[in-house]
This record gives structure tokens, sequence and C-alpha cells, in this order.
């Protein structure tokens, strides 16, 4: 059993929501949860605060600084869905640094795979917009970061959370130095991600969205990792791997509509596993993003880092061809030619 890095920090219960579906009895639940398994094959690790430059390479200061004055004030509602108290700020600060930090992990060599189990989630908030729950988008803060740092030319970013990021999409819209794949169930809020989005500029054919209806489970959603996701990984050559790992798909989560169960995520990360050893042992990370059913989001952490920490995730068949991923491959192959033709031919 290989050792995983599992980023936390206490802040991310302080971020005070009340009884906001995302709240801080998300972690404590987690927790549990990995405490119960005896923290099976982890290490916990604090996660730092967010270096501000890291920060800044994402979201302009005007933003940072609208959400430090919010919080100093006591914090408040920003729109309808999004809400800070007091101690806001510093758990949005330890949520994004613990994904930098995480990148530092995994490309400075000390591990080849993380989980950061940090709140407030990132993937909806837009550069100069904290929405949908989400103050920084911690996902990208940790692109950036490897880009940026470390050098690496080339980051997948796979978001399975059930709303489409739409912050984690528009920031790297114009960008083929993220390749931004999104399964999420349409229509739902925030209303983007539609198939026809596929990027734009330099960027374009590098944003790839997978809508799927509602009741969608296990069956659409890892045949799409195993029949797109993982052709477009070895075609792209990351040297870097991401999941905004939400776990709002799940049949049990009560702000959606699909039917994925524990056994289809601990499925996505087996084959992003194989994906990653396939491509030379590059490393996968993983950022805690929804979930709101808190006996199935804790569950579904839990097979997600057994997966990680396993010492060889299993070479299980590969999962029958959904009638999702036909169409959806065929739209793939206009922008990367012979990726998913075996999918679309099914």
């Amino acid at each position: 059993m290989v050792a995983v890095p599992y980023l936390r920090h206490a802040s991310s219960v302080r971020h005070d929501t009340g009884d906001h579906p995302e709240n801080a009895a998300r972690i404590p639940a987690i927790e549990r949860e990995l405490a119960d398994r005896g923290w099976r094959g982890l290490e916990r690790v604090e996660a730092p605060a967010v270096e501000m430059a890291a920060l800044l390479a994402v979201h302009p200061r005007e933003h940072v600084e609208a959400i430090e004055g919010l919080c100093a004030r006591g914090g408040g509602f920003i729109d309808a869905d999004t809400l800070t108290g007091p101690d806001s700020y510093e758990a949005a600060l330890h949520a994004a640094g613990g994904a930098a930090h995480m990148v530092d992990l995994l490309l400075g060599g000390r591990a080849r795979a993380a989980f950061c189990g940090l709140r407030p989630p990132g993937h909806h908030a837009e550069a100069a917009r904290a929405m949908g729950f989400c103050l920084f988008n911690n996902v990208a803060v940790a692109a950036r970061r490897a880009r940026d740092e470390h050098g690496c030319r080339r980051v997948l970013v796979l978001d399975w959370d059930v709303h489409h990021g739409n912050g984690t999409n528009d920031i790297f819209h114009a960008d083929d130095g993220v390749l931004f794949v999104s399964i999420h169930q349409w229509p739902l809020y925030p209303g983007t991600g539609a198939a026809t989005d596929a990027g734009s500029g330099p960027g374009l054919g590098y944003t790839v969205n997978l809508p799927v209806p509602p009741g969608s489970g296990d069956e659409t959603f890892v045949s799409l990792v195993e029949h797109l996701v993982v052709p477009l990984a070895h075609a792209y050559q990351p040297g870097l791997v991401l999941v905004s790992a939400g776990y709002d798909a799940h049949r049990e989560d009560p702000l959606a509509s699909c039917a994925v169960t524990e056994a289809g995520y601990a499925a996505m990360t087996a084959a992003l596993r194989r994906a990653c050893a396939g491509l030379g042992d590059v490393p996968l990370g993983m950022v805690l993003e929804g979930g709101y059913a808190l006996g199935a989001l804790a569950r579904s952490v839990a097979v997600t880092l057994d997966a990680l920490t396993s010492e060889a995730p299993p070479a299980l068949d590969p999962p029958p061809v959904s009638p999702v991923t036909a169409p959806a491959a065929a739209r793939v192959e206009r922008h990367w030619p012979g990726v998913s033709s075996g999918a679309a031919r099914a």
C-alpha cells in the first residue's frame, strides 16, 4: 500500500454556513469514515495558506480583497447560494493553499497521488466572481501552480462534480496548456457546459464538455471516463492529472438527479490511476468539490482513497460503451481525430 497525502486544515470546519447544503459537517463526516478505516494508506498533511502570488495567478487582487473585506466585517451572502462568515477567508486561503501544496508534493516527487479534503469548494469561482458555494478556484490555482512553478507544460483537469465547473471552464477557455474535461448533469445549475462549448482561440478543442441526462449512473460516468477521458489523456500526454472530485452525482445526493454509486467513483479513480501509470507514472491529484448527502459523501471519498492507496488498481474489463458516450465521442473526434474511434463506432 502506497502512502497518499490527505491535505486537511481545521479552518475548513470554521467556515460556518449554518444549515446551508455546503456546511461544516461535510469534513467531519469524511474524516470519521476515514478514521473508522484507520486512515489506511493515508498521510495526514496540514494544508498551508496559499501564497498570494499563486492566488493572484488566477484571481485579480480586487476579488481577493473583496472576499477578505467581507469576512472581516463578519461575512454575509455574496449571492443567493454563496455565504461567508468571519473565518471563511482563512478557510478559502487554506483550501487554495492545500491544492497548491498538493501540486508541490506531486511534482516535487514526494507522492504520486494525493487528495485535498478541504472546503470551501472552488470550481464555480470565476476569475473575478465568487459563486456556487465557491470563493477561490482551488483546482485552477493548482493547475497554474503546476505550470508556473514546476514548468509542467500540460495539465489535464477532469471535473466529475454533477454541476458544471464553469469557473475552471472559463479560466482556461483559451489555454491549450490545460485540457479541461467536465462530466455534469444537464440541464442543471449553473446552466453552462453545453456540449458545443469546446474552448476558444488557442484553447479550441481543449475544453471538453460531456453533459449527461438526469438519472445517469455508474454505467454512463464510468463509460465516459474509460472510453473518452482516458484516450484523451493518452493523446494529450499531460504531466499532471487533477480531478475536481465532487460527489453530488451520487444517487443519494439532494441537489441533483444522477445515480452514481460508490462503485462508480472507485471505478473512475481506478481508471485514472491506470491511465496515469500508462503515461509514465504521471501524478494524480484530487480536490474535493461538492457532495451534500453526508453518508454518501463520506463513503465515496473513502472508496476513492482506497483506489488511490492500493498498490495497483484492479485490472477490470472496460465497461460497455454507454448510449451517451457514442455521440460525445463523435464531438470529441472533431478536435481529437482517432482518440475515441472505438466508442464512436459502438
